[in-house]
């Protein structure tokens, strides 16, 4: 099956991140042109978040993505919170109705949805403490699915504000710093590790930290194989990252915008595709 030519009823979706990546064009395009369905996807910035909201809802944009650092500044900007994003006061995706001849712009968490699935998928015990490294929107998804999946454990933040705040929401601990600490399951939320940053050949937990972890989870996606995933998969740790994150919740997001359900092997061959150099 083929997309059909550019036209002038071709739906857009976009994304809007601070460092704007590939991965969501390939993954979403290929899909379209895979199920033949009459959209495209692409990526942007902005140093003006609430005019590029209002340009999604006055240009009839069908889908945005949000990435760091406006999960939280967009919340005033849309008309209804999903009980995903209302839960955790964050959003990853708007999605642009119609209704009643105006456009209405919902929000959605599927970075929480993701961290969902992943916990199950992936048997993680909840007799097993967290130590999670971040207090941003993502870091609030990821530490909310694994409260509301039965685990506890620390908040690990430099900012005492969000730290704290994040972790009081959650009745977890919160400390200003992982060093010296230790669970069986580490996160990392924060960009460390991230390619193109400035910590991309940082780890965000100490080896000893990862020594003596049963599971090492990083957010980062890009690369896959972050710093801390390479030293994880070293130690002999079970592994979860980040590429496994962006698939699920770019699957739940395309789901959102076009109505359609792709294969599990339609998603990990998008992915496949999104991850190429």
């Amino acid at each position: 099956m083929t997309r059909p030519e550019l036209n002038r009823d071709t739906r857009l979706c976009i994304s809007l991140a601070a460092r704007p990546s590939n991965h969501g064009t390939r993954f979403h395009n290929w899909l379209y042109e895979q199920l033949g369905l009459d959209f495209v996807y692409k990526a942007m910035t902005t140093n003006d978040i609430e005019g590029s909201i209002a340009g999604v809802r006055a240009l009839g944009i069908r889908g945005c993505s949000v990435s760091m650092p406006w999960k939280e500044a967009v919340i005033p900007l849309v008309d209804e919170l999903t009980p995903s994003a209302a839960a955790i006061q964050s959003v990853n995706t708007i999605v642009n109705d119609v209704v009643d001849g105006r456009n209405v712009l919902t929000a959605y968490n599927t970075d929480y949805l993701a961290i969902e699935q992943l916990i199950a998928a992936h048997g993680l015990s909840r007799d097993d403490r967290v130590l999670l490294r971040g207090s941003g929107g993502m870091a609030r998804a990821v530490a909310s699915a694994f409260r509301d999946a039965g685990f506890e454990g620390t908040i690990a933040a430099r900012n005492p504000l969000a730290g704290q705040g994040l972790a009081a929401e959650l009745d977890w601990e919160w400390a200003e710093s992982p060093d010296g600490l230790g669970a069986p399951i580490i996160v990392n939320v924060t960009p460390i590790g991230m390619a193109g940053g400035p910590d991309a050949e940082a780890l965000a937990f100490s080896e000893e930290q990862v020594a003596a972890a049963s599971v090492v989870f990083d957010v980062v996606a890009l690369p896959v194989e972050t710093p801390l995933i390479r030293a994880g998969r070293s130690a002999g740790a079970h592994v979860v990252t980040g590429g496994e994150v962006i698939a699920l919740q770019a699957a739940a997001q395309f789901e959102l915008y076009t109505g359609v359900t792709p294969t599990p092997e339609q998603i990990e061959q998008a992915e496949e595709y999104a991850s190429r150099p």
